[in-house]
């Protein structure tokens, strides 16, 4: 990923002793690691860049955010198509 793209966090868990999670980016699920965001929860949204989350963000702005990353197609172009 070249953006930082928000996304849900819809599990968390620790894999080596760092805190991870899987991330929903619109249909497109991805893992990323949760260390530098330690107040994230199930169910929040984050921004991630690189399989890095960033910080936690508002449901609302998240959502806005995929939208026009999905309008314009850079999100099928960041990260793939849904059913990929």
């Amino acid at each position: 990923m070249c953006l930082g793209i928000p996304g849900k966090i819809i599990e968390v868990y620790e894999s080596n002793g760092l805190r991870m999670g899987k991330i929903d980016f619109g249909g497109v699920v991805r893992e990323a690691c949760l260390a530098y965001v330690p107040e994230a929860q199930l169910g929040d949204y984050t921004i991630v860049h690189v399989g890095f989350a960033l910080n936690v963000i508002d449901e609302d702005e998240a959502r806005e955010t995929l939208a026009l990353l999905s309008e314009t197609g850079i999100l099928d172009e960041e990260l793939g198509p849904p059913d990929a």
